[in-house]
């Protein structure tokens, strides 16, 4: 019983840990980066001409959630027409085409962006 109430705080303070440690470092570099007489443009680099992140929220949810769907028809049909193990089948199968959806979507946000 005592274990659970220690893993929560604990997942909790690894978080703030890493969000802590990130926007320090960012706020450190920037500043020394402004003390140098760097010019601030620098901070904005490559942000105008990014697609809208709508755009690429749709694209990626929709190649995952295609891939999982052909994932589970893939996994339906090793199940059935073959002897493997329908407990291994259908999670590795499914995993493994929502990757490809999702790597298939990198590829195309790439795309978009340079439209």
């Amino acid at each position: 019983m005592g274990s659970e109430v220690v893993i929560l705080p604990l997942i909790f303070g690894a978080i703030f840990g890493v969000f802590y440690l990130y926007f320090s470092t960012r706020n450190k570099e920037r500043l020394a980066l402004i003390e140098k007489g760097a010019d601030a443009s620098i901070f904005v680099k490559g942000k105008g001409h990014t697609a809208p992140i709508w755009k690429v929220l749709i694209l990626n949810l929709a190649l995952l959630l295609m891939g999982i769907g052909l994932g589970v028809f893939i996994a339906s049909l090793l199940d059935t027409y073959s002897s493997l193990d329908d407990d291994a089948v259908y999670p590795a199968t499914i995993f493994f085409m929502a990757g490809v959806g999702l790597f298939i979507g990198f590829k195309m946000t790439k795309d978009l962006d340079k439209e």
